[in-house]
C-alpha cells in the first residue's frame, strides 16, 4: 500500500537473522528509517536501523521474512515508513503500512506522510486546563482527566484496563466532539474484532478510526504502529484542526516490541532486560501527543504492569509523561469491585482547588482520607472484629465500606455479561452522592443498597422498617 517511490540504487541480501536482515548496496547506503522492499512481488518491508559501513546496511523486518535469502534483490524506496492521512481513513481499520483490514475497498483520495515526525515546537504548544469528564464516578471525583493530556491505566494481567478503556470509549466517542483514533499496539485480534463490532453498532464510526498490530507480528511491526497513529493524529489536529481522542492499548506492548527489536540488533540490555533506549524511545512517542494553538490530543493509555510490580521500569518510565495515572488493583478485583480503581494510588494533576473547585476538592481529600483510615483498620479488624473497634472507628469503617460499593459502576461494555444495564453518571451526581454518604445520610443502610447503582438516587431504600412503625404500616 506505501507509494512506490523512485529507486535510487540497488541492493542485495547478505544475511537474514530472524527478523534482522542485512543488505549490501551498489552505491551508497539508504538513510536510517529508510524503508526498503525485497523479496516476492515486494511483499518483504525492512526499515534500516543501522548502517554498518558506507555501502551495508542493518535493518529490522516488519513483515515476516519467510522465503528471503542471501542474496536476493531489494529496492530502496527512497522514502520511510509512510502512513495515510485524509478524510478517508475515518471510519477504517488499518495496518502499520497504511493497508485496510476491516474487508473494505481501500480509501481513495489519500496522502501519506512518513510516521517518523518531531513533536511541536515548544513555543507552539497551548497550555490549557480543562476537565475531560467520562461518566465513570471513581474516575471523575477522585483522579479527573485533563483535556488534551495523557491519563494512563496501570494494572497486571486480568484486573480490566481494557474493560475500562473501551467503556471510556464508549462513553466519550458519543459525547466527543472530534476524531478519536484507537491504536492497539500487541494485542489479541478478538479484541479489535469485538471493539470495531460494538462501535459500528453504536453508530460511533464515523469519526473514529483504527489501527492493529497483533500480537503474532513481527517486533518491527508493533513497534511502529503507534507511529503511524501519532501521524494520523498530528493530521487532524493540525490540518482539520480538530480535537483528538487517542486511545492506546498496550503501553507497555510497545516498550515490549522495542525491546525485541533492541535484543534483536544486538544491543546491551539495561536494567531487567529492558533496552538501553527504553527512556528515548518512549519519550519520543508521547511528546508527539501534544496541544498546540490548532488542536488538542487527549490520550488515554492502557499500561500492562509485569507481575503487579510498579517499580518495573516499564511502568516507571510512563508515570513520568501522564497528567494522570490511574492504578487498577488486583485486590480490589478479587473483592467485587468494578472498576477497581485504587484510590490511594491513583493520582491526577487536575485534582486542585484552581482546576475543579473548591468543593470537588475538598470532597475527594475526605473520601481519600476516609479510605485511608479504613486501610488502616483492616488489620485490626482482621485480628480482633469489628465489634473491637471505638464506635467513631466503626463510623468511618461503615462510611468507606458504602463509599468503596456507590463508587463501582455497570459498564454499557459488560452488560451483556452480567445482564445489568450500563449507567452514566454526570459529576453534579457522584459528588452529591459521595457528599451524602458522608454525612451519614446513609449510615443506617445496608451497603448493597449502593452497590453498582448509577447516581444515589437509584440506591433502594431499607426493605425493613424501623420497630415501631412495623405494626402501624401494617394495620395501615
Amino acid at each position: 500500500m506505501t507509494p512506490p517511490a523512485t529507486p535510487s540504487n540497488a541492493g542485495a541480501v547478505l544475511s537474514v537473522r530472524g527478523s534482522v536482515v542485512d543488505v549490501l548496496f551498489e552505491h551508497h547506503a539508504p538513510p536510517i528509517h529508510a524503508l526498503l522492499r525485497a523479496g516476492s512481488g515486494e511483499a518483504i518491508a525492512i526499515e534500516v536501523l543501522t548502517q554498518t559501513d558506507p555501502w551495508r546496511v542493518r535493518g529490522i523486518a516488519l513483515t515476516a521474512t519467510a522465503g528471503l535469502a542471501r542474496g536476493m534483490a531489494v529496492r530502496d524506496t527512497g522514502a520511510p515508513l509512510l502512513a495515510p492521512v485524509g478524510k478517508a481513513i475515518r471510519s477504517r481499520m488499518f495496518n502499520v503500512f497504511g493497508a485496510a483490514i476491516d474487508g473494505l475497498p481501500a480509501p481513495a483520495g489519500l496522502e501519506w506522510r512518513p510516521v517518523h515526525q518531531a513533536p511541536p515546537a515548544l513555543a507552539s504548544r497551548a497550555t490549557r486546563s480543562e476537565v475531560f469528564a467520562t461518566g465513570i464516578k471513581v474516575i471523575d471525583v477522585l483522579v479527573p482527566l485533563e483535556r488534551g493530556g495523557k491519563a494512563g491505566l496501570f494494572g497486571g494481567a486480568g484486573v480490566g484496563k481494557t474493560v475500562l478503556l473501551t467503556e471510556m470509549i464508549h462513553n466519550m466517542v458519543g459525547h466527543h466532539d472530534g476524531v478519536s483514533i484507537f491504536c492497539g499496539i500487541g494485542e489479541r485480534c478478538r479484541e479489535g474484532e469485538e471493539l470495531y463490532r460494538e462501535m459500528r453498532e453504536a453508530g460511533v464510526l464515523d469519526n473514529m478510526v483504527m489501527l492493529f498490530a497483533q500480537m503474532n507480528e513481527p517486533p518491527g511491526s508493533r513497534f511502529r504502529i503507534g507511529q503511524a497513529a501519532l501521524t494520523m493524529a498530528e493530521y487532524f489536529r493540525d490540518d482539520e484542526q480538530r480535537d483528538v481522542l487517542l486511545l492506546v492499548d498496550n503501553i507497555f506492548r510497545f516498550i515490549q516490541a522495542g525491546s525485541e527489536v533492541s535484543a534483536l540488533m544486538g544491543q546491551m540490555p539495561s536494567r531487567l532486560g529492558y533496552q538501553p533506549t527504553l527512556g528515548s524511545e518512549l519519550a519520543a512517542f508521547e511528546e508527539r501527543v501534544a496541544n498546540t494553538a490548532s488542536g488538542a490530543i487527549t490520550s488515554i493509555q492502557a499500561v500492562y504492569v509485569p507481575a503487579d510490580d510498579f517499580t518495573d521500569p516499564a511502568a516507571v518510565h510512563t508515570f513520568a509523561h501522564l497528567s494522570a495515572s490511574i492504578v487498577l488493583s488486583r485486590k480490589l478485583t478479587s473483592e467485587g469491585i468494578y472498576p477497581a480503581v485504587d484510590p490511594l494510588q491513583s493520582s491526577s494533576r487536575m485534582a486542585t482547588p484552581g482546576i475543579v473547585g473548591e468543593r470537588h476538592y475538598a470532597l475527594a481529600q475526605e473520601i481519600r482520607r476516609t479510605l485511608a483510615q479504613y486501610a488502616e483498620l483492616k488489620d485490626i479488624i482482621a485480628m480482633l472484629g469489628l465489634e473491637q473497634l471505638s464506635p467513631e472507628d466503626r463510623k468511618v469503617v461503615g462510611r468507606a465500606r458504602r463509599l468503596q460499593r456507590f463508587l463501582t459502576q455497570p459498564f454499557f461494555t459488560t452488560g451483556q455479561f452480567n445482564g445489568m444495564a450500563g449507567k452514566l453518571v454526570s459529576l453534579e451526581d457522584s459528588l452529591d452522592g459521595c457528599e451524602r454518604i458522608l454525612a451519614g445520610e446513609f449510615d443506617t443502610w445496608p451497603e448493597s443498597s449502593l452497590y453498582m447503582i448509577g447516581a444515589i438516587g437509584e440506591a433502594k431504600a431499607p426493605t425493613l422498617p424501623t420497630a415501631p412503625a412495623t405494626p402501624e404500616v401494617q394495620h395501615a
